[in-house]
C-alpha cells in the first residue's frame, strides 16, 4: 500500500508471519539535500515514529518512509498530523486489500 503525502510517501507492506511487531524503514535520497539535510530528515521521521508507531502502527506489518523535500519545511505539528493520517489510510487500504482478497 502507497499512501503519498507532502512531506514523505508511506509504504506499508503486511509481512504475513507471526510476528506482531511493526517495523520501519526510513529513506531520505541525495535528491532531498547533502548528508545534513537528509539526516535532519531521518531525524525528524524517527521522532515521528517513536511518537506515533505504539497506537498507530500496523502490527505484523512493515513501514517505510521516503523522504520528500517538504519533510524540513513543514512545522512538526503539520508533520505529526500527516503521519497519523498517513498511517491510518494505510491499515485501511490493507484492510479493504485483505477483504476483497477473501471468497
Amino acid at each position: 500500500v502507497r499512501v503519498p503525502m507532502p512531506a514523505f510517501v508511506l509504504l506499508v507492506r503486511p509481512r504475513g508471519d507471526d510476528d506482531p511487531v511493526a517495523g520501519y524503514g526510513i529513506t531520505a535520497t541525495k535528491r532531498l539535500g547533502g548528508a545534513v539535510i537528509r539526516n535532519r530528515v531521518k531525524r525528524r521521521f524517527r521522532t515521528l515514529v517513536r511518537e506515533l508507531f505504539p497506537a498507530s502502527a500496523m502490527p505484523g506489518a512493515d513501514h517505510v518512509l521516503i523522504g520528500r523535500a517538504d519533510a524540513l519545511t513543514l512545522d512538526a505539528a503539520r508533520l505529526r498530523a500527516d503521519m497519523a493520517k498517513a498511517l491510518g489510510k494505510a491499515a485501511r487500504r490493507v484492510a479493504e486489500r485483505e477483504g476483497s482478497a477473501l471468497p
